[in-house]
Order: C-alpha cells, then structure tokens, then sequence
C-alpha cells in the first residue's frame, strides 16, 4: 500500500484547512488515502513542529495571512527546506488560470513564484484558482526536485558563495530533495516527475562564476567521498547519492568527474611522496571512480521511462 503525501497547512484561522479538506480528501475514490493532512494552528506550533527530529513533510500550504518573511529566514538559518505553495487572498488572481491537462513538465509555468524569500520554488496560488490546489502541490514538489542548490544559495544574499553555512545549506537541500525524491519514485510511483531536469541548471548554461563555485563543491564533496571509502565510517553512499544528484541534474560530463578524481589523485600523490611514502595505494581509489559512476550510471537507467 502506498503512503500517502503528508501536507501540512499553516493556516491560523481553521477556514483553509477546511476547504483543502473538501479538495484533497473527498470526492473520487482516486483520492481516497493519497494524501494526509495536518494542520498547525499557530505559529509556535509551526515552530515546534518543524524542529522534531522524526519531522518529514512532502509539501507545505500557507495561507498568506499566515506567513512572515521572519518565519522563513529561520527556516534558512536552520537549513530547513521543502515544497511550499502560497494561497494567496481574494482579488490577486492572474488572467492566465492554468489548464487541467497541462504535462507535469511544465506545470511550474502555471503558477507565479511566490514574492516571499525562502527559495526559488516555492510557489502561489490565487484563492480563485484552490480547486487547482493538487497541480499546484505536484508542481512545487515538481520544481523543488530539479532544484540545483547552488541556485537556492544565490537567492539568499544571507548565505555567502564558499561559506560553511553555504555548504550546510546544500547539503540539508540535497537530502530533503533525495528524500522527497525516493518517496515518489518508490512509494508513489511520481518517477518522471524525479527525473524532469531543468536545461537552466545544467553546467553549461551556467555563468563562468556559476560553473567555478558547482566544480569547486563538487571536487570539495568527492575528497571528501575518496577519504572515508575504505574507512568504517556509514554514510558513504549517502556520500556518493549526494555527489551523483548534483552532477545529474547539472548535467555534469562524466569526462568533469574523471577530471576531479585524477585532478585530486595527483595532490595525494605529491603530497605522499613529500612525506616519503609511496603513492601505489592510489591506484586502489580506481574503485571510487568506478562506483561513482556506476551510481551515475544508474540513474541515467532509472531516468529513462518504463514501459507499460
């Protein structure tokens, strides 16, 4: 049996929770059971919510009444991300209401980014337009996936490119996204909605400052891969999955990370004969090549729609 999408609403005035209800609960049997909702009530309780360990969401609804720019900067200090979709009050409907037939691709285009700075993905949606409330959830979670991290730092003028708190953003974005992208491959059976890649976040469009920064965290993150992979140390195919989603979605050459790993081989090299040691051990890092991209390898496969 497939889990269902937990969403939460914030909403303080109980009067959205109710019609989202009605939405998203009730109605065809389709429905029945794929989502389930929880309401916060205010905004401690958001708060206390958000910072439990066990705390996983699918995707966020605020009510704009119910939302604060001071709310979402803590959010980014945390390093805390996920799907968000605004409903925006009565009157601030746009001329273009998206149409029910529109290809999961392009349904991002459909609705305005929302004004509030948390990250690029976050999306509105006029009151007029709440019976569109389940494409609006597909298409935030739809975007936030293809979300590069190196974009959602630069929308923050709080995170400075290169800083430690850059780099834990990233890494919490890439682990919210892996999660989240799992969840609907696995359980829900969304695999194309993972695999949708954006050609704005892909390396070669980048700017030359853009492409400096991926490269320079990318050679950071496999150091830190090639370190711990004959250790004891867990986390290493986390390690590997984190590496390989960014280099997918960047659309990063396999002759880049052949470069990155020989590029780092020969540092280890000088360094070890410095110290007067042989550099035959390096020969054996070979296999961290080779896994890596391997699990590249196998994501290309499982991008590649089935057959019915």
């Amino acid at each position: 049996m497939r889990s269902p999408l937990a969403i939460y609403i914030a909403d303080f005035s109980d009067a959205l929770a109710q019609l989202l209800e009605q939405y998203l609960e009730n109605g065809s049997s389709q429905k029945m059971g794929r989502y389930k909702l929880t309401q916060i009530s205010s905004e401690t309780q958001f708060l206390q919510v958000i910072s439990q360990e066990n705390f996983h969401v699918d995707c966020f609804i605020f009510y704009e009444a119910s939302i604060s720019q001071k709310l979402l900067d803590q959010l980014q200090q945390q390093a805390i991300f996920f799907p968000a979709v605004v409903l925006m009050p009565k009157g601030s409907a746009s001329e273009n209401v998206p149409a029910a037939n529109t290809p999961t691709a392009e349904l991002a285009a459909d609705f305005s980014p929302s004004r509030w700075v948390y990250h690029t993905a976050m999306l509105e949606l006029p009151w007029e337009q709440l019976d569109q409330i389940e494409r609006a959830i597909e298409a935030a979670i739809n975007k936030f996936i293809q979300l590069l991290p190196i974009s959602q730092i630069e929308s923050s003028a709080s995170l400075p490119l290169g800083s430690d708190k850059t780099q834990l953003t990233q890494k919490s974005l890439i682990s919210q996204q892996m999660r989240l992208a799992e969840r609907l491959k696995e359980r829900l059976g969304y695999l194309g909605v993972y695999y949708k890649r954006s050609p704005q976040n892909f390396l070669r469009h980048m700017s030359l400052p853009q492409r400096e920064e991926l490269l320079q965290e990318l050679k950071a993150d496999y150091r830190e891969i090639i370190l711990s992979y004959f250790s004891d140390e867990s986390g290493l195919n986390q390690k590997i999955d984190n590496f390989v989603n960014i280099v997918f979605f960047a659309d990063v050459p396999v002759s880049q990370i052949v470069e990155i790993h020989m590029g780092l081989m020969d540092e280890f090299s000088k360094q070890l004969k410095l110290e007067g040691r042989s550099d035959e051990i390096l020969q054996d890092y070979r296999l961290t090549l080779i896994d890596t991209l391997a699990h590249l390898c196998e994501m290309y496969r499982r991008s590649i729609p089935r057959e019915s």
